[in-house]
Parts: structure tokens; sequence; C-alpha cells
């Protein structure tokens, strides 16, 4: 596998504080054109379907301004895949949504909805985005994100990250095990939810996971240090657990 992992930074949280006040400040796309300078080698942004943070408008100017491939998080429904059928972003990762939750909790069940997911899959591929699915490190999802003809898996990290000091040895294995079943079956894979700096560094060391997806946490650190500085950390721990602590190839 390739030693250079990949780092997706979230601007969804920069949008949440624009929208406590309205107007549009802070900007989400001059914090995506600073996650890139800082390091990031793409953008992550959901526009979920209460618009609770992300905008449309948000992903237009995303999608046209920012020099770097753009990952759109969505739940699977007609009006999303519209939306993203007309913006064709780089990737689009399929989530689970729920109205009353604070953030995504838990991964897509690929099994129970495959007849569902099928067709978005298919349309999403058909304009030419890289089609993914955020599962559970579970065998059964990944198996049948192959099955559903799915380019990449996203493996929710979120159980790895509060687990107990006893639990962690059996959900990093989780972890190990579904990414290296993911590889098996050709599918590439990614990973996120809950890292931190403290924590990215077994994960990060999976050779199998090609891209992790951060941002939550980076946003709360950038109150204190800065956004490039945020990033720039992390982008270090990450290259810290791959075992490798060159700089950033551009």
């Amino acid at each position: 596998m390739s030693p250079f992992l990949r780092l997706g930074v979230n601007i969804d949280h920069v949008a949440t504080i624009r929208n406590a006040r309205g107007g549009d400040h802070p900007d989400p796309v001059r914090a995506a054109e600073l996650a890139v300078r800082a390091g990031a080698d793409g953008i992550t942004a959901h526009l979920r379907e209460d618009r609770r943070h992300i905008s449309d408008a948000d992903i237009d100017r995303l999608r046209h301004t920012v020099d770097a491939p753009l990952n759109l998080e969505m739940a699977a429904t007609d009006e999303m895949l519209a939306i993203a059928v007309r913006h064709r972003p780089h990737a689009v990762c399929l989530v689970p949504e729920r109205r009353e939750e604070r953030t995504t909790e838990g991964g897509l069940d690929a099994v129970a909805t495959s007849a569902h997911l099928a067709p978005v899959l298919q349309a999403l591929k058909e304009v030419g985005s890289l089609a993914t699915l955020f599962i559970e490190p579970a065998v059964a999802q990944v198996e049948a994100a192959a099955r559903l003809g799915a380019h990449a898996v996203e493996l929710h990290t979120g159980a790895w990250c509060h687990a107990t000091a006893a639990r962690r040895p059996d959900e990093l294995f989780r972890i190990e095990e579904a990414a290296r079943l993911a590889v098996k079956l050709g599918l590439e894979c990614h990973a996120g939810h809950g890292l931190t700096y403290d924590n990215v560094g077994p994960v990060a060391a999976v050779p199998e996971i090609v891209e992790l997806n951060i941002g939550h946490f980076l946003i709360g650190e950038a109150i204190f240090l800065g956004l490039e500085e945020s990033i720039a950390r992390m982008r270090a721990a990450m290259d810290a657990g791959r075992g490798r602590c060159s700089s950033h190839p551009r």
C-alpha cells in the first residue's frame, strides 16, 4: 500500500459558527482554502437535509473555487442525489442522517438498505464521482459495499475513539480487519469520526487505509492554535502514526 496517507478536512463547523449569527462570517470556503495551504489533500463538506451548517451556495463555491478535491457527504435521498449529479464532486460519501442527531452517529447499514443504495451509487458512478459508503468496521458491511459496487468505504472510527482502554484493542482489530477485507475486495479504504491528535496514530498505522477525514476536532483546535497550525499538527501526528515523518509531498 502507499506509504502516504491523505487528509480530508471537514469544514462543516466553520459554517455552524457562521450560521449562529447569520451573515457570511466566518466563511467555510476561506477555511477550505487555508486548509489546503496547511496540507489538506481534500475538503469534506456535509450538506444536510435541514441545512444546519453547509449551504447549497457553499457547495457551489467549494466546487468551483477551491483547488482541492471535494468530498460531499450526504444522505441517500432524491434531493441530495440531484445536487450531487449537478455538481459532480470528486467524491460523494453516503452517510446516515437523522434530524435529531447532533452529528452523524454510526455507519450506514449497507446490508439492510442495499436495494435503496444501489441506484444511488450507480447514478454517482455515472457522473464520475467516487462513490463511497460510510459504514461500521464490520465484515458484513464491507462485503455489502463491495456487492453494491461502491468505489470506496469510509470506516466509522467512533467506537475506537470513545472506547475504554480495555476495549481499544478489540475496536482497533475491527478496523484493521475491515480495512484488509475492503482492499481484498477491491475497495479503497478511508476512515473518520472522532479522531484527535491523541488517538489518530494507531488508525493512521493501518496500511490499507489511504485517507482520513477529520473535522470537528480540527475546527475546535483552530480556536486556540489557528486553523493552519491545527491542521499541520494533525498532519504530523498522522505521518508519525504512519511511520513516516517526512514533509508533506506536494
